[in-house]
């Protein structure tokens, strides 16, 4: 346990250190400790700002579509592939779903403008049959379903996995004389498979919840210049193009501690929630 219980004292509670930064005027020539104190400056120019309320509301957007049509997506498919006898196809399938994961976001991103872009396969169709083209990847007010369905196409087969796991423990015993006492499908599901694979349906939830201000770096800033920073900027690009390309460091690491104490908290109340419902949660 030892080398990743130091990857994450190193690079995860000893960053938190740097925080520091979301306090001071940074400079990097002066170092953490020579830079000057600015106390809550940041904070209220950060709150005070048009553009980083506009990155919260896109980034809020966004997390709640995915929450919405991605989560359910791979507990769904999981579903699917649990009920499929013949092991063959079931690891085909299995492995078909797999695969884009492991492409990263500039091919996915370059995918879907060769499919859907201005110039991409469904225009060339379109323009062959004398219809009206559009151009789905540009237009911002289609960029958040868009991303959406990036999301669901690259890691809904992926997120299968841990699903997959709970629903392999499941006694086939309950099964089996659910359906001698004339259970159907569905009632199965709902008395016998639900109640099985609940307690991880509530913890990914809750840890997903706690993600919810985090929608994908990569994959904003590749297409942010497409649409547009009103439809595309969210807190994470936001806190890139304010730090790294601006230099506005402390107002930077400002935005980027605020989004983590958001969801620390969320993170905090769901699982409060989840114990009142008498489930364990991430933690008792």
């Amino acid at each position: 346990m030892f080398p990743g219980v130091a990857y994450f004292l190193l690079f995860h509670y000893g960053a938190l250190a740097g925080n520091v930064i979301a306090f001071k005027e940074y400079v990097p020539f002066d170092g953490l400790w020579g830079s000057p104190w600015a106390g809550s400056g940041n904070f209220r120019r950060m709150f005070e700002d048009g553009a980083f309320w506009d990155a919260v509301l896109n980034t809020l957007w966004i997390a709640v579509l995915q929450l919405v049509f991605y989560f359910p997506v791979p507990l769904g498919l999981a579903l699917l592939l649990h009920t499929l006898t013949w092991s063959s196809v079931r690891r085909f399938v299995q492995s078909v779903a797999y695969l884009p994961h492991f492409i990263s976001w500039v091919i996915v991103v370059a995918l879907f403008q060769q499919v859907l872009g201005d110039t991409g396969l469904l225009n060339s169709g379109l323009s062959g049959a004398g219809l009206h083209t559009v151009d789905i990847v540009g237009d911002p007010d289609a960029f958040k379903p868009l991303v959406v369905a990036q999301v669901i196409w690259k890691d809904a087969g992926w997120g299968t996995i841990i699903f997959l796991a709970a629903l392999a423990q499941v006694d086939e015993q309950q099964y089996e004389a659910a359906a001698i006492d004339g259970a159907g499908p569905w009632r199965r599901f709902w008395h016998v498979t639900l109640p099985a694979i609940r307690p991880v349906v509530v913890l990914l939830l809750i840890m997903r919840l706690g993600d919810i201000l985090s929608v994908g770096f990569e994959q904003m800033l590749l297409q942010r210049d497409a649409v547009g920073p009103q439809a595309a900027e969210v807190i994470d690009t936001f806190v890139y193009y304010q730090g790294i390309v601006g230099g506005d460091y402390g107002f930077a690491a400002a935005a980027g501690l605020f989004k983590g104490l958001v969801g620390a908290l969320l993170v905090y109340a769901a699982n409060k929630v989840a114990h009142r419902l008498g489930e364990q949660g991430v933690y008792r």
